[in-house]
């Protein structure tokens, strides 16, 4: 039998965790779109991999939550879209800033 999440500091985490890697994929798409229009196929193509990898990190944190209302205190980057250069740089910051 496997043990409850439910009301602890784990739940709490996993769910920051599941939103965090959430907003990261959609990030990702969009600044796939703006490579793409811009003509960086395989710069695209990049980072509609790492989009997918988000989706899959953020499907395994979910697959723990046990469903119900849950309250957090996080924090999100709320940067911009920017040109694929600007972009590329802002993947690398959060991806640095999520490992710390």
């Amino acid at each position: 039998m496997e043990k409850s999440v439910k009301g602890t500091k784990t739940e709490k985490n996993l769910l920051a965790s599941f939103a965090g890697e959430s907003q990261a994929r959609n990030r990702y798409t969009y600044f796939a779109s703006v490579a793409k229009k811009a003509g960086f196929e395989q710069i695209a193509a990049i980072f509609l991999e790492t989009a997918e990898n988000e989706k899959e990190h953020a499907k395994r944190f979910f697959k723990f939550l046990e469903g119900g209302d849950l309250e957090i205190t996080a924090a999100y980057p709320a940067g911009t879209i920017g040109d694929t250069g600007a972009n590329l740089g802002a993947a690398a910051t959060g991806e640095n800033l999520r490992m710390d």
